[in-house]
Formats: structure tokens, sequence, C-alpha cells
């Protein structure tokens, strides 16, 4: 084998490998950019999905003049969601899902969008005036309201 003959087959091997390990930084360098773009995501859509159950909870407290009670709680708001003629015909435009390919559902309007989809969690303290409450995502710490402070009332941890 000659020496240009062997220059070129040299050339051609460490053209692939540089080829291949330029694939390899460039994946290494945007997969992980992209989990965290989709956790971001996953997040605010959990944000926005706690903010339309907090809505829900003052139009409901605005109507019955009071919240729904921590024993099924959550519960008597998707009956309440359900059954009330102005939330009914109201509904899919005071709490559409933040994506536009879904459609309202006050059944879904309780549960978290993150998988494994668990429901969030309520709690009322009626022992203060006015009634507070707190509403916890069971997957991250955001939460709105507080269960000892009236001036949280209807307030988000993240705003």
């Amino acid at each position: 084998m000659d020496i240009e003959k062997r220059n070129r087959i040299l050339s051609i091997v460490l053209g692939i490998i540089i080829i291949g390990l330029g694939y390899y930084l460039y994946h290494s360098i945007v997969a992980p950019y992209q989990e965290v773009v989709e956790r971001e995501q996953m997040t605010e859509k959990v944000r926005y999905q706690m903010g339309l159950v907090r809505d829900a909870l003052v139009q409901y407290e605005q109507d019955m003049d009071e919240f729904p009670p921590t024993e099924g709680g959550l519960d008597t708001l998707v009956t309440y969601l359900k059954t009330d003629s102005a939330m009914v015909a109201q509904g899919d435009s005071l709490f559409a899902p933040m994506e536009s390919n879904k459609s309202y559902n006050p059944d879904s309007l309780v549960y978290s969008p993150r998988p494994p989809h668990k429901k969030f969690e309520y709690t009322l303290n009626d022992t203060l005036r006015p009634n507070i409450y707190l509403l916890e995502d069971p997957d991250t710490d955001d939460r709105i309201g507080s269960l000892e402070n009236t001036t949280e009332l209807n307030a988000a941890s993240w705003e």
C-alpha cells in the first residue's frame, strides 16, 4: 500500500470518528436541556391548573358564602361545577385548559396534569375569619393559600 492510499484511508476513518464524536457531543448538550424545558413546561401547566381550581374555589365561595369543607372538598367543588347553571354555561370559557387541543372537563380540573395525575390536596381552616384554605400540588412544593395567614388567601407560592 502506498503512502497516498494509506493517508486517504486514515483521513476517512478520522473524519468518521470526528463526525461521530461531534454528534455525541451535540446530543449530550441538547438532551439535558430538552428535559429541563419539558420539566418547566409541565410546572407551568400544573400551576395554571391550580390557578383554575383557585378560580373555581373563589366562584364557589362567592355563590355559597363559604368554601367547600375539607372532607370531600374538591369533590364538592366538582359537583358544584357540574350542577350550577352558570358554571355549566360558562365553565368552558372560565376554566379553559392551557392546551387548545383539550376540552374543559370539571372532573379533571382537580387533578394534576403531571403524571401520575394525582389529585390536588385541599384543606380548609374554618377556625379563622375569614375562612382560608390551602391547595397543594402533591408532587411539588407549589401551593395556593395558607392555613395560618389570612393575608395569603388565594395567594400562590410562585407569584
